[in-house]
C-alpha cells in the first residue's frame, strides 16, 4: 500500500483567533435572510481561546432521531466481531489497512453493514481543499467516513451521519462519533450532553462542541487542524499535539 508524501510544501500560518470564533454554539439566525460568514483571517496563536462559543442554547441544529449516548468520558476499545466482516472497499486506502478497518465496522450503525466503501475525496488525489471536499459529496446523502494521518503519522477521524457540508448550523445524529488509533482503536461516541455534531463553511470544518472546545478541527487549505477534548464526545486529544499538519486525508462514503 502506498504512501502519499506532502512533499514540498510550506507549513501555513494557524487560523487566528477571530476565525475560529467565528464558529459559535450560541443562537444562530440561520432562518434569516443572511447566512453566516466565517472569515479567515491569517495570523498565528497560541491557543483556541475558551470563548469561542457562549454558554446559550443553540436554537438552530439539524438534527435527527438521535441513538443513546456513550458513557461520557469513556473511549470504547474496538473488539473483533464473532465473524470478521471486511467490506469491499472501491478505492485504494494510502492510510488504512485491511485490519483497522475490520476494527472500525462493529462501530458503524448496522444500516451499513453490507455496503461497499467508496472512495470520495483523497488528499493523494485530489489535492488538499476543504471546498474541493465538499464538492466530492454534493449529491450524496449517505454516512461517511473522515480519516486523517497527521505528520507524526497518528491516525484518527470521524464518522459522520449524512456527508460533509456547508452548512450555518450543526447538523447530524447521535450516530456520530470520533474515532483514533493510537495504536489501538478508541470510539468516543455522544455523551448527550449536546448536538454540536458538525458544522463547517468554506473556512473551516469543526466536530464537536462545547465550552469553546471542538473535537476536531480542519482549515479552509487542509494542512492543518486542531483536536480538543469536547463535551459532544467527551473524546481524548485524538492527535499527539492539539494542533497538528496533515499528510493524508481520504473521505469514504458508505453506501
Amino acid at each position: 500500500m502506498g504512501v502519499f508524501s506532502t512533499g514540498h510544501w510550506q507549513a501555513p500560518a494557524f487560523p487566528s483567533p477571530r476565525q475560529l470564533s467565528a464558529v459559535s454554539t450560541a443562537p444562530c439566525t440561520c432562518c434569516s435572510t443572511r447566512p453566516h460568514t466565517m472569515k479567515a483571517l491569517r495570523g498565528r496563536y497560541t491557543l483556541l481561546t475558551d470563548c469561542l462559543e457562549e454558554a446559550q442554547p443553540l436554537q438552530c441544529v439539524e438534527t435527527a432521531e438521535q441513538e443513546e449516548p456513550g458513557r461520557a468520558g469513556v473511549g470504547v476499545t474496538a473488539s473483533p466481531p464473532e465473524e470478521p466482516y471486511q467490506p469491499v472497499l472501491n478505492g485504494e486506502s494510502n492510510i488504512l489497512c485491511a485490519g483497522q478497518v475490520q476494527q472500525l465496522v462493529p462501530h458503524l450503525p448496522p444500516r451499513v453493514t453490507g455496503y461497499p466503501w467508496n472512495l470520495l475525496y483523497c488528499t493523494a488525489r485530489d489535492g488538499f481543499s476543504l471546498k474541493s471536499m465538499y464538492r466530492s459529496m454534493n449529491k450524496l446523502s449517505s454516512p461517511v467516513l473522515l480519516v486523517i494521518r497527521d505528520t507524526d503519522r497518528q491516525m484518527f477521524g470521524a464518522f459522520s451521519s449524512t456527508t460533509i457540508r456547508l452548512s450555518s448550523c450543526f447538523y447530524g445524529t447521535g450516530e456520530t462519533f470520533l474515532f483514533s488509533f493510537s495504536p489501538e482503536l478508541k470510539v468516543f461516541k455522544w455523551t448527550g450532553s449536546n448536538t454540536f455534531f458538525m458544522k463547517g463553511d468554506a473556512d473551516l470544518l469543526v466536530i464537536g462542541g462545547g465550552s469553546g472546545k471542538f473535537g476536531l478541527w480542519l482549515d479552509g487549505d487542509m494542512y492543518h487542524g486542531g483536536s480538543h477534548r469536547c463535551e459532544t464526545f467527551d473524546n481524548e486529544i485524538l492527535s499527539p499535539q492539539e494542533q497538528f499538519f496533515i499528510q493524508d486525508l481520504e473521505v469514504w462514503a458508505l453506501t
